[in-house]
């Protein structure tokens, strides 16, 4: 691999000789600018402003540019020249656990290479320091014009180094959390871990880019000639307005069923199931949920034994009511048949008794079973 830098590190009174190698690199496809009509390039051409003529790279250098818009020019042997020790030096400053880098100072990464026979003492022996104390080394170097803060640590057998950006670059995160007060329940932390639990861990090698796979597949169509456009299939979100708890549940059992990790049902919070399974590809919208202090309603239309008792007592009273009705009916005729009068009355005396036996029997049955929804309809006592 080709060097970018050429320099030292400087670790106490040690000096080691390095060449400073990119790496990442970058596999980003990049497109030219067209002219639409005809399709040819269209390209920024370099020209001095004084003469007017175009310049090439070899003929350009570095100004700086002071605010009365005159140019002041900078040559690389002005900057190598810099009366700072950074200038062609990485000097470590200290050495911290890792644990203590912010991951959001993390920037471009390089390895550090031995340069030369006689660097490959002393940069094994700041390798081997690095790996038995479980640090990682702060040092700052000047690349590019600027004086930079960096991170070394060892990966593999090779001494590596990341680019840090300075702690006031680093933007304090004001408005970027919910403003709502926000409560999360335990049964909720434990469906997100046993979510976690479940998606595993993933080989980072395994992870590869697919939108960029899928351009070279449609650059490659073109080129051939047998590219026909398709449009992408995107599944709706859902309409349906879920619980987080739900979301959270299905997610478990689909993150299962997606890796064959056995019965799904399991991962529900308390045995429940029925609330995930009617989720499915619903939009996850948190419900607002009133104070618990009004009792929940029983499912499925339920009603409370109370309120059948009162039902059931107000129907033996209309009972009794005819009962007595038709007792007087019996009465009435009774003027023409002594005997049928006092039938009658035995009758109707049998049905009142008939009748609190059967309220009484019913309120028993409602008190004891008060999740029934409806008291069964009795049959009227004929006189």
């Amino acid at each position: 691999m080709r060097s970018i830098w050429n320099g030292a590190i400087s670790f106490g009174l040690v000096s080691i000789p390095i060449k400073l190698v990119n790496a990442t690199e970058s596999h980003s496809i990049s497109f030219r600018q067209i002219h639409v009509t005809d399709g040819g390039r269209v390209r920024y051409r370099k020209v001095c402003e004084l003469d007017g003529e175009e310049v090439s790279t070899a003929e350009i250098g570095k100004g700086y540019e002071e605010a009365d818009g005159s140019i002041i020019p900078i040559t690389e042997q002005d900057l190598a020249q810099l009366p700072i020790p950074t200038a062609k030096t990485i000097e470590i400053v200290s050495f911290v656990p890792s644990d203590e880098i912010d991951p959001l100072q993390l920037d471009a990464a390089y390895y550090l290479a031995a340069n030369g026979a006689t660097a490959a003492k002393p940069y094994t022996l700041l390798r081997e320091a690095l790996k038995r104390s479980r640090r990682v080394a702060i040092a700052k170097y000047a690349l590019r014009g600027r004086e930079r803060l960096g991170m070394l640590r060892v990966v593999d057998d090779v001494i590596a180094m990341h680019g840090l950006l300075w702690p006031d670059e680093i933007r304090a995160p004001e408005g970027v959390a919910p403003e709502a007060s926000v409560s999360v329940r335990e049964a909720e932390l434990d469906l997100a871990d046993a979510l976690m639990a479940t998606l595993g861990e993933v080989e980072m090698s395994s992870l590869h880019d697919d939108y960029r796979e899928a351009v070279e597949s449609m650059i490659a169509a073109k080129a051939g000639g047998a590219f026909e456009p398709t449009e992408a299939v995107v599944e709706p979100a859902g309409g349906q307005v879920i619980d987080l708890m739900a979301a959270l549940e299905n997610s478990v059992r689909a993150a299962k069923a997606s890796r064959g990790g056995g019965d799904a049902g399991a991962a529900d919070a308390g045995g429940t199931g029925g609330p995930a399974a009617q989720g499915a590809g619903a939009e996850v919208t948190p419900i607002r949920r009133k104070a618990a202090a009004a009792a929940p309603k029983a499912v499925g239309g339920k009603k409370s034994t109370a309120s059948g008792a009162r039902k059931t007592a107000a129907a033996a009273k209309k009972t009794a009511t005819k009962s007595t009705s038709t007792a007087a009916a019996g009465k009435a005729r009774s003027a023409k048949s002594t005997s049928g009068a006092t039938k009658s009355t035995s009758a109707a005396t049998k049905s009142a008794s008939a009748g609190t036996k059967s309220t009484s029997a019913a309120a028993k049955k409602t008190a004891s079973a008060g999740t029934a929804k409806k008291p069964a309809p009795r049959k009227r006592s004929s006189a």
